[in-house]
């Protein structure tokens, strides 16, 4: 019984973590961390420049901690495999190729993963784990398990084929929203979620 609970409860809070926005990302790409490292080498030279032009002591100050603090977003996303920039670069790269280097890194951060996979991924894992237990709860677990994927599976349909219809349809929009206005605010807030 006790190893039921266990598996129930990894499965509820994995599902839970991956449905509530917990700030899951994808690892960073080259771009990112490329971007990262340029932020850091445009920050050091701007504090550089600051103290060189006698700029005064709260710009020199600022840019000095600006120029620390960007040292971090490299620890974060890592080095690059390849610096397409060395220092010796970074003087003659021009800022139309920074942009683009940083335009790129901001479409990689806005990538969000899907909600669907992860609590896919997070059934499976679940299912496996009850596989390894083994027994008459291992098999319970994994067949709870495996129906509550399919439920997953059902649901994520249904929100698809009710966009659709709304697309296809907009005429109707109105009705179709009088109709849902009957569900229960557990389920209004499951498929706002889910959308």
């Amino acid at each position: 019984m006790k190893k039921r609970e266990v598996v129930v409860g990894l499965v509820v809070s994995l599902v839970m973590v991956s449905l509530s926005g917990c700030g899951l990302r994808y690892a960073a790409t080259q771009a990112q961390k490329q971007n990262a490292f340029l932020h850091a080498q445009v920050c050091g030279m701007a504090a550089q420049t600051a103290a060189e032009e006698n700029a005064s002591a709260r710009l020199c100050a600022l840019t000095a901690l600006s120029a620390r603090q960007s040292e971090a977003f490299v620890l974060d996303y890592g080095v690059p495999e390849e610096l397409e920039h060395g220092q010796a670069e970074l003087d003659r790269a021009t800022h139309e190729e920074m942009t683009v280097v940083a335009e790129t890194a901001m479409a990689d951060a806005a990538r969000q993963p899907d909600a669907w996979a992860l609590a896919d991924g997070a059934l499976e894992l679940a299912i496996a784990l009850a596989g390894l237990l083994g027994g008459v709860y291992g098999a319970r677990a994994a067949a709870f398990l495996k129906l509550a994927k399919d439920k997953s599976k059902a649901l994520k349909e249904i929100v698809a084929g009710n966009e659709l219809f709304k697309q296809l349809y907009p005429e109707q929009a109105q009705r179709f929203k009088e109709a849902q206005g009957r569900q229960s605010q557990t389920t209004k807030t499951i498929v706002t979620e889910l959308k």
